[in-house]
């Protein structure tokens, strides 16, 4: 069965800013997401960048159209990237309605519009309506709460609930702490929900943040087609997929 971290109560989100960034947080120094008040479509944060890893798997004529779901809002930057620069449907899910607000107000979310949808519900809930089975096309989940310590969903039952939300060829990305005793586990989980060999990660962050990309019967592009698909995303969007292939690799269990 799927399980959550029982939340006695949802904190309300608050706002700092440093040096041109805003933080939001969740009434502790837990950064939960930041935003460049002059570059409010720019990934700040290195982790959230290798969020989009997902990219390297899409064939680069399939870059502009799809359906990206993100499993908490954070600060919004994928979902505000999906939106107004990939310029998918985009649709974000959060049970927090304080950082739903917080996001309208600071973090320059715009309103809901024939492509964007952001959902105030539980992720738990919502991965299992059978009206999103198949429907998507790139799925990121970083579910953290305030006391950001381990994923808030994070069992077998939920990561193969995420595989079902994905249409054939469809991506999963999904934030661990790569340096912390539960990474190992956690990864084991998304193996077994969705194949160790449609899996990958890449190195950890320096603040220890381990991205890993999960497929849906994704065929494999050898090295070139990677590397020719990292210089479409890096020359279309700005990102740094050439150092995305250079920390990747196929995931392999702990002791394999």
């Amino acid at each position: 069965m799927m399980t959550k971290k029982t939340q006695t109560h949802l904190a309300g989100a608050t706002i700092s800013e440093f040096d041109g960034v805003r933080y939001l947080h969740l009434g502790t120094d837990w950064v939960q997401g930041a935003m460049r008040i002059r570059s409010p479509r720019k990934l700040e944060l290195e982790y959230i960048q290798r969020m989009m890893a997902w990219l390297l798997w899409r064939p680069s004529d399939q870059l502009g159209q799809g359906h990206a779901v993100q499993l908490g809002l954070g600060a919004g930057a994928i979902t505000r990237f999906s939106h107004q620069v990939l310029r998918w449907r985009t649709t974000a899910v959060e049970i927090n309605p304080s950082v739903v607000a917080a996001n309208r107000l600071w973090f320059q979310l715009p309103a809901d519009d024939d492509r964007l949808q952001v959902v105030e519900a539980d992720a738990a809930r919502w991965v299992l309506d059978d009206a999103h089975l198949q429907t998507v096309d790139a799925l990121c989940v970083d579910l953290y709460d305030h006391e950001a310590a381990a994923p808030v969903l994070d069992d077998e039952d939920f990561y193969r609930a995420c595989r079902g939300l994905l249409a054939p060829g469809g991506l999963m990305a999904v934030n661990l702490f790569g340096r912390d005793s539960s990474f190992d586990r956690s990864a084991a989980r998304v193996a077994a929900a969705f194949g160790a060999d449609q899996l990958w990660q890449l190195a950890p962050t320096a603040e220890g943040n381990t991205i890993l990309v999960a497929g849906r019967d994704v065929a494999v592009p050898d090295r070139e087609t990677l590397t020719a698909r990292a210089a479409v995303i890096e020359a279309r969007y700005g990102l740094k997929a050439g150092k995305w292939l250079r920390l990747l690799r196929p995931y392999q269990a702990h002791g394999a």
